[in-house]
């Protein structure tokens, strides 16, 4: 991993090569002057940015949003001006009695949005899995691949 060294004003400064001796794990804010950069792999993340977390936004899509449905799957859809691609997830016990299994279920489909975020542009997308789906591999890769077309639509 390359590291950018702020305080040379992009210039390797030997700061820079203490941090990268010390390992990735330091951040800008704990060495004062150095911070990772990692331009040549696209940021996968899933924080805050990234979820749909407010009612009203859960409402709007289900209420105004374009709506699919494949293998089981039903996406509610809503393009947005800028920003990155946002998730949120419809799931009750009627999907799984335990709520450990709901969880997983929510984990795998947080996956799939992750590893497929980059190719969807800014758009809110409220997913509702089929009931009685269980979280395996292929619940993986089929998320995956209806994510995928989800795009070309």
């Amino acid at each position: 991993m390359d590291f950018w060294c702020v305080a040379a004003q992009g210039v390797d400064a030997p700061c820079c090569e203490r941090v990268a001796r010390w390992g990735a794990s330091v951040s800008a804010s704990e060495s004062g002057a150095c911070v990772p950069t990692s331009a040549t792999r696209p940021r996968l993340d899933f924080d805050r940015t990234r979820r749909i977390a407010r009612r009203v936004d859960f409402e709007r899509l289900l209420r105004e949003g374009k709506r699919r449905s494949a293998d089981g799957y039903l996406f509610y859809m809503a393009r947005r001006v800028r920003g990155p691609a946002r998730l949120g997830i419809v799931i009750s016990r009627r999907h799984a009695r335990l709520a450990v299994t709901r969880n997983a279920i929510k984990r795998t489909i947080r996956e799939a949005f992750r590893l497929e975020q980059s190719g969807l542009g800014s758009i809110d997308l409220l997913v509702r899995p089929p009931l009685g789906v269980r979280p395996s591999r292929q619940m993986l890769m089929r998320i995956r691949t209806l994510l995928g077309r989800l795009e070309d639509k």
